[in-house]
């Protein structure tokens, strides 16, 4: 993917590698496999996306000068695991639509896209051991453990659940636990002490945290076409976010939000009443006020390292997420 001019300045550092990163998805997308198979790999990945995760494993490797090769392995099984977990994302919300597109769901059976999911984490896997570090492939592990963890939780708990403690838990593993090891691995390959490596973890997690708050902001602010899926999905999947909460505190009594706190229909007048009382409040603002914030906190954790081009590549990457718009 051509990153947009909102990114292009920033990920000007690695533009190679982040072309050798696109070079290694597709070949990795080739094989001994079902041409179906290939046809809806091709699909994923042509797809579009910011490329975000990869650009931030790729920095951090460039600024404690990871072997380049290994670093490239990495971005690319952190990019297929993110593509992984979307194809089981929208099946399991029955979303239709992903960025303006018909989803995989849409238009294969629930058994196919889930196979091909879990071939997608196959992949990702095996890209992950051409880093040839156990312990990056052990916390490459460990995310996928927490991802798929915190997807369960949020079938079984999250739905309808008001709490800002299950909020940040949600978002962690949802979002945020795949930023953290981007940066975290990439810092273990550059052969970082494990002050630093920790310090990158939290740089990782924090600017997560944010993107996934901004996301949840989008779901309310943006249009649908530039969105690619309807404004307020989450809302009408029953799952409280950040900007809902924030509103709540303001307005406890709300009956439509509190209708669909307890479970009742949530029928699409009533979804549509409480997307535009969020949008018209100062929940919005709050919202991004936290990404901010988070922004702050992961930009701080940057500080102690030496200055360089992708040390502030990766300080105006953070900021970046709490400016975009799509």
């Amino acid at each position: 993917m051509i990153p947009t001019q909102a990114t292009a300045d920033i990920f000007l550092p690695v533009q190679a590698e982040l072309q050798a990163v696109e070079a290694k998805l597709r070949q990795a997308a080739l094989g001994n496999q079902h041409p179906a198979l290939t046809s809806a790999l091709e699909h994923l990945l042509a797809s579009g996306g910011k490329r975000v995760r990869p650009a931030m494993a790729l920095l951090t490797g460039r600024l404690f000068d990871a072997d380049r090769q290994r670093t490239v392995a990495l971005a690319a099984a952190i990019e297929m695991l993110h593509t992984a977990t979307l194809v089981h994302d929208d099946l399991i919300d029955g979303s239709l639509l992903r960025r303006g597109l018909p989803t995989l769901n849409a238009q294969w059976t629930p058994g196919a896209t889930v196979l091909t999911g879990d071939f997608l984490f196959a992949r990702a896997a095996e890209l992950a051991t051409e880093t040839e570090s156990v312990r990056v492939i052990k916390e490459f592990s460990r995310t996928l453990m927490i991802i798929v963890n915190g997807e369960i939780n949020q079938m079984f708990v999250g739905r309808g659940e008001a709490s800002r403690e299950g909020y940040v838990q949600r978002i962690f593993a949802k979002t945020a636990s795949l930023f953290a090891v981007a940066a975290e691995a990439a810092a273990v390959l550059g052969g970082a002490d494990e002050r630093t490596i920790t310090a990158m973890r939290s740089f990782g997690r924090e600017v997560g945290m944010a993107f996934q708050i901004v996301d949840d902001v989008l779901d309310f602010t943006a249009d649908a076409t530039r969105l690619g899926k309807p404004v307020g999905s989450d809302l009408r999947q029953g799952l409280f976010t950040l900007p809902v909460l924030r509103y709540l505190e303001r307005h406890p009594d709300d009956a439509d939000l509190a209708d669909l706190l307890n479970g009742h229909p949530n029928d699409a007048k009533r979804v549509e009443r409480a997307v535009e009382a969020v949008r018209g409040s100062g929940a919005i603002a709050d919202a991004l006020d936290e990404a901010k914030a988070y922004v702050g906190r992961a930009q701080g954790a940057l500080a102690p390292l030496p200055g360089s081009d992708c040390r502030r590549a990766l300080y105006d990457l953070a900021d970046y997420i709490v400016s975009r718009t799509t």
